[in-house]
């Protein structure tokens, strides 16, 4: 991790204005950028950007504008540059050589916030692969350091140089580090099996970061999980229980943030987190509706959705922080979206209106069943309570069970109904 608290980090941005990307304006990026460098710890001192299609590949800005920022850093006396997009080796050198600085770029900065956020055993490891896997590429000078956590005195091969070294010391780490994170991929879809079989529908919250997420969760579960007003916040996934008002239990679970050119290496390394976003039966997207780059908030989320092959999966779009517009603002047409609701997590407003869409989702994908369940399963009849939206009627020979159930235990229950001399058949709706 870098550590941009250890001195005073005085920081200056840059970035490519290119014409064609109209979704996403410089000054809206840099923006960002600035946000994701005060959540580092350092202070910006002074941002500049230059108008061309791609980035220089010797100086990523053109040689002349790149040659100015000697005089910016004499005006500022910034000692930290961080570029806003992702630089190459090549790049990344000859800047430090012209302004004797440190130069981050956009993914080391992201990945620097993301060990910084990171608590559990699993947080960690996720980011110190992406590290790993980042740095790789950019191996240019000795990173001595690296043989006192693997290999060492011993395994230096004749004749190997200390960069060849370096580089399988860390190849060896992220195959370690893969390993271990694969026994987590296992324990993760041990539990999933073990949700599937207790016939426990799963959602996952997902979206941009800072959109509240994990205050969300909180307002929805009654929890207490860690948030704050501030980029990745959170990192570590978190899964809660939340009672529909039809009695129906689901499994809710807060996701990792997502944001503009987030690196490809944190989306790998997070890919064992990120799938319980895979396994969900419904996805909330939730919003910054106050933000006013929501939309293209939206469209980088719906990349990272594709990425993972799940951007079509059922969806219901939650614009939060309502309470942060005037009030003529919080209702109307929602872009792209047919199934919109407003909240505020924060005050509550809009919850019961959301869990209630939560379970018009969810039913959309069950099976409709009406059936007299014998009362010695009775244990049948509160697994379909809580698996489901039904309704219970004690009769004679036993509870009528009538509603949605998912697949699995609307068969359960319909045999039983037919054993029991009152049967009836599952359909679709």
């Amino acid at each position: 991790m870098i550590d941009l608290t250890a001195v005073d980090e005085r920081a200056f941005l840059i970035g490519i204005d290119d014409p064609r990307n109209g979704r996403w304006p410089i000054e809206r990026s840099l923006a960002e950028l600035a946000a994701l460098t005060d959540t580092a710890g350092a202070s910006v001192v002074g941002s500049a950007f230059q108008r061309r299609t791609q980035p220089d590949p010797v100086w990523y800005f053109g040689k002349g504008r790149a040659a100015e920022l000697v005089n910016e850093k004499a005006a500022s006396d910034f000692n930290l540059l961080v570029v806003d997009d992702e630089l190459s080796a090549n790049q990344q050198r000859n800047l430090e050589t012209l302004l004797d600085c440190k130069v981050l770029d956009r993914s080391a900065l992201i990945i620097d916030i993301f060990a910084r956020h990171a608590r559990t055993r699993e947080g960690r490891l996720q980011v110190e692969l992406a590290a790993l896997e980042y740095h790789l590429p950019r191996l240019t000078r000795l990173w001595t350091h690296l043989s006192r956590t693997g290999g060492g005195i011993g395994t230096r091969g004749p004749g190997e140089s200390q960069l060849e070294t370096d580089r399988r010391l860390i190849r060896e780490k992220i195959k370690r580090v893969r390993g271990e994170l694969e026994e987590v991929k296992r324990q993760r879809a041990t539990a999933a099996r073990q949700r599937d079989r207790s016939e426990v529908a799963s959602v996952a919250l997902v979206g941009y970061t800072n959109a509240g997420k994990s205050t969300l969760l909180n307002a929805l579960a009654d929890a207490d999980l860690y948030a704050a007003d501030m980029l990745f916040a959170t990192l570590d996934p978190i899964s809660r229980q939340v009672a529909l008002p039809s009695g129906q239990h689901v499994v809710m679970s807060d996701t990792v943030g997502f944001i503009n050119k987030l690196p490809h290496d944190l989306v790998d390394a997070f890919r064992a987190t990120l799938e319980e976003v895979i396994r969900a039966d419904l996805l909330l997207e939730v919003v910054d509706a106050a933000d006013p780059d929501f939309l293209p908030q939206q469209a980088a989320v719906q990349a990272v959705l594709d990425e993972l092959g799940v951007g079509t999966k059922p969806r219901i779009t939650v614009f939060n922080k309502i309470d942060k517009l005037d009030a003529d603002l919080r209702t109307g047409p929602t872009p792209s979206s047919e199934r919109a609701v407003f909240v505020s997590a924060l005050s509550g407003e809009g919850l019961g209106e959301l869990v209630a869409r939560v379970g018009d989702a969810l039913r959309a994908g069950m099976v409709a069943v009406d059936a007299v369940v014998p009362y010695e399963r009775g244990e049948l009849v509160a697994r379909a309570r809580t698996s489901g939206d039904v309704e219970e009627e004690y009769q004679a020979g036993g509870v009528r069970v009538s509603g949605h159930l998912p697949q699995a235990i609307a068969g359960e229950v319909a045999a039983a109904g037919r054993r029991n001399g009152r049967a009836s058949r599952p359909s679709q709706r």
